[in-house]
């Protein structure tokens, strides 16, 4: 058996996951602990949100190109940066996981849809995929339980189902991912927060993927 370490340099790093999986607050601690910039997702600036959840299918297009183009712009700040940064959700999940739910709830028309996806193509055309991609992996229960918690008003109007679908296609995307290193973290039985053992266990599998040995 050989061994041969890693030489790839790890600048852009990004959380993934459903609404209430907790990836804000652990990249905004993994940024702390490894000294990276933060890159956070635009939620609050987002003029479209609060009429979203009021009326989905009105909102759904403005709402996803205000997000698409947040990352974009993000990922141009990146690709500047001389320190590593890790995000807070990537561009692939706009496109892969929330406009095509949207997309097949009936919530955006195929024309927006279509518009939508052209314009996706052409910015991940010029764009590199994250360095190492860390997937927060919940059941419907756990995200609940975590959006309760954190207590944001437009969040109450959130259906169960529109969650599930939103698991389901982040289980299709997350199989299918082959844009380059991946870490899936199963957070229903951790508290990364509460409990120390938990968040160094999610420090040492990053690590690990960034500066260990591999075998071939």
């Amino acid at each position: 058996m050989n061994h041969k370490s890693k030489d790839k340099t790890f600048k852009h790093l990004a959380i993934a996951g459903n609404i209430g999986s907790g990836k804000t607050t652990l990249a905004t601690m993994l940024s702390k602990h490894f000294h990276w910039d933060l890159q956070l997702e635009a939620v609050d600036e987002n003029p479209y949100l609060e009429d979203f959840y009021d009326d989905m299918k009105a909102w759904s297009f403005h709402l996803q190109v205000y997000f698409l183009n947040s990352r974009f712009k993000q990922i141009k700040k990146i690709k500047l940066n001389k320190k590593p940064v890790i995000q807070d959700r990537t561009i692939y999940e706009d496109a892969h996981i929330f406009a095509k739910n949207l997309h097949h709830s009936k919530l955006m028309s195929d024309r927006e849809y279509q518009n939508y996806l052209d314009l996706f193509d052409s910015m991940t055309s010029i764009i590199t995929p994250p360095d190492l991609l860390i997937y927060l992996r919940a059941n419907i229960g756990t995200l609940v339980s975590q959006i309760e918690e954190r207590g944001r008003k437009y969040e109450e109007k959130i259906q169960i189902e529109y969650l599930k679908n939103l698991n389901d296609h982040y289980r299709e995307w997350i199989t299918g991912y082959s844009k380059g290193p991946m870490i899936i973290i199963d957070i229903d039985n951790k508290d990364f927060v509460k409990n120390p053992e938990d968040f160094s266990d999610i420090v040492n599998k990053i690590d690990l993927e960034m500066n260990g040995l591999f075998t071939f």
